[in-house]
């Protein structure tokens, strides 16, 4: 490859796997406002790291997280893969927190006291993060091993990737904690996102153009609305 066709490769990827981070922020943003001020930097930083870390592990063991695009088994006469079963799963999961979330917000309800302010909350809500980041990690790789051949450059879009993510991640937990409304558009967009994971896991996959897309109107919309409110 000439440089300027590895600069290029590079680049999409990096800014592939920054739009599949979003994801994963705006879940740890979310769930860091369960935590004592003094330990929301800690869960991000520490959720966003291990993410890395897995993705990095996933890399080295590139040639099993292909095989889990092999189907595993078959019913009604569909096949059913690794990947299929991991994405059908984190989809479930993200539905029911999101949903859950929703619900309190919405109720202005108290959390339950299983996610009080301790160390067992924290541990909890780092297990959460690291469930999601599983998910989101084998979609990440399998899809870039789609777009580059070469192993080191899917190694640094990880590690740029992940400091991109925990560059962002402080000031968007602060934007969607400042602004009950786009928390609730945040909370709806893990819900779509839980959906398509649902769909793909069942082997019919939503574009995500068409979701991003949607949702990135959605924003322009209430930050519209956002600066129309402020200026009355």
């Amino acid at each position: 490859m000439e440089i300027l066709d590895i600069i290029i490769a590079l680049l999409t990827l990096i800014t592939l796997e920054v739009v599949l981070g979003i994801d994963n922020i705006i879940f740890i943003s979310i769930l860091t406002e369960k935590l004592p001020v003094e330990q929301r930097d800690k869960l991000r930083t520490l959720g966003i790291g291990l993410a890395m870390v897995m993705r990095l592990v996933l890399l080295a063991v590139i040639a099993w997280v292909m095989k889990l695009d092999t189907d595993l088994f078959t019913v009604l006469g569909q096949g059913v893969s690794g990947k299929e079963l991991i994405l059908l799963g984190g989809g479930v999961f993200l539905l029911y927190k999101s949903t859950r979330e929703l619900y309190h917000l919405s109720e202005q309800k108290d959390l339950p006291t299983d996610v009080a302010t301790k160390g067992k909350a924290f541990n909890q809500l780092l297990a959460q993060v690291l469930l999601l980041d599983l998910v989101f990690s084998v979609d990440s790789i399998i899809t870039a091993v789609g777009m580059v051949d070469e192993l080191w450059m899917m190694y640094v879009a990880v590690v740029v990737t992940v400091g991109i993510m925990l560059v962002a991640s402080k000031p968007i937990a602060g934007f969607i904690t400042r602004h009950p409304s786009f928390k609730i558009l945040a909370l709806s967009f893990l819900m779509v996102i839980g959906v398509a994971l649902v769909a793909e896991g069942a082997g019919h996959a939503i574009p995500k153009g068409f979701i991003y897309g949607s949702m990135a109107f959605a924003f322009f919309v209430d930050v519209l609305q956002l600066r129309i409110l402020r200026k009355r």
